[in-house]
C-alpha cells in the first residue's frame, strides 16, 4: 500500500513540475514576441526589405499597404535626413535606411504620426512605424 501511495505522490509531483515549466515556457516566449521589431527582425524576414530607422523605431515603406495610401496626409516639417544606406542591421542607427539614397529628407505627416514621408525626385513615399500594441 505505502507503494501505491508513493507512485501517487512522485506522479503529481512530477506532473506538477512539468505543468508549471510548459507555463514558464510560455511566458518565456511571449515576453520575447513582444515590442516593436528591429531591424534585425525585419531584414531576417526579408534581406530586400525598404526600411528606414527614426527615433528608435522601424518605418517600412507602404507603397502596398491600402489604407495607409489612402490617408488624407500632407507634409510636416523636415525631421531627418538620411545619412547612410546599408543592408547590415549592426550598422543601423537614426537616419540609417536600406534603400533610400543619402541625403533623402524625411517629413513627419501631418494627420497620422505613425507616417513619415520620404521625397524622392519630386514624389512621397509614405513610411509606416511598425509599432506594437
Amino acid at each position: 500500500m505505502k507503494k501505491v501511495y508513493l507512485f501517487l505522490a512522485v506522479f503529481f509531483i512530477s506532473f506538477l513540475l512539468i505543468a508549471c515549466n510548459e507555463q514558464t515556457i510560455k511566458e518565456h516566449k511571449e515576453n520575447i514576441t513582444k515590442g516593436n521589431p528591429t531591424v534585425a527582425d525585419i531584414l531576417l524576414d526579408n534581406t530586400d526589405a525598404d526600411i528606414l530607422l527614426l527615433n528608435g523605431i522601424v518605418y517600412k515603406n507602404a507603397v502596398d499597404i491600402a489604407w495607409v495610401n489612402e490617408e488624407d496626409l500632407t507634409l510636416g516639417k523636415e525631421v531627418a535626413v538620411i545619412k547612410k544606406q546599408t543592408k547590415d542591421a549592426e550598422e543601423f542607427t537614426d537616419g540609417v535606411a536600406t534603400k533610400l539614397n543619402v541625403g533623402t529628407k524625411i517629413y513627419k505627416s501631418v494627420g497620422n504620426g505613425n507616417i513619415y514621408i520620404a521625397v524622392v525626385k519630386g514624389k512621397e513615399i509614405r513610411y509606416l512605424g511598425l509599432i506594437e500594441g
